[in-house]
């Protein structure tokens, strides 16, 4: 298994991994034209310190984490899924993807990392309290963090 950086060749299954995660396990109401982000993954996230990673298993997508930078040296985490036969802390697959965004961040003097999510996502909410994010209200994100209309709980992140 190995985290790669976004390339063209994985648009479609990162489309339908995230889809599956969504729809089949989650009953998120979320389609394909609600996150047009999927669809122009280089335009939406390479900008300024944005990045979309990749974790890829035998030229299979198992796993996706992003970042969007919204200025004043914050940033917003996206599109953070790991496939359900992938997941866990021996698998460690959550794990490297979010190693991989906060070694970026240092790389690049991002020092907050906030991210939205959906109520029902009790063991994703786990591992980012258990990774050092801490829940905040809707009201205390920056005004340039880009709200997705599902998202119920926000956490934040400061890198050391």
């Amino acid at each position: 298994m190995v985290i790669e950086t976004y390339q063209e060749k994985y648009k479609a299954e990162i489309a339908k991994l995230i889809l599956n995660i969504q729809h089949n396990e989650f009953n998120v109401p979320v389609t394909i034209s609600d996150q047009p982000d999927l669809l122009d993954i280089e335009n939406f996230y390479f900008r300024k310190n944005g990045n979309f990673w990749v974790a890829v298993e035998n030229e299979r997508v198992i796993g996706t984490i992003a970042l969007i930078d919204i200025g004043n040296r914050q940033s917003a985490l996206r599109k953070m899924f790991v496939h359900k036969d992938c997941r866990g802390k021996e698998k460690g697959i959550g794990q490297l993807l979010l190693n991989t965004l906060i070694s970026w961040c240092r790389q690049k003097s991002i020092n907050e990392v906030y991210l939205g999510t959906v109520e029902q996502l009790h063991a994703a909410k786990r591992f980012y309290e258990r990774n050092g994010f801490v829940k905040v209200e809707k009201a205390e994100l920056p005004e340039t963090f880009p709200l997705m209309p599902v998202d119920t709980e926000f956490f934040k992140l400061i890198i050391v």
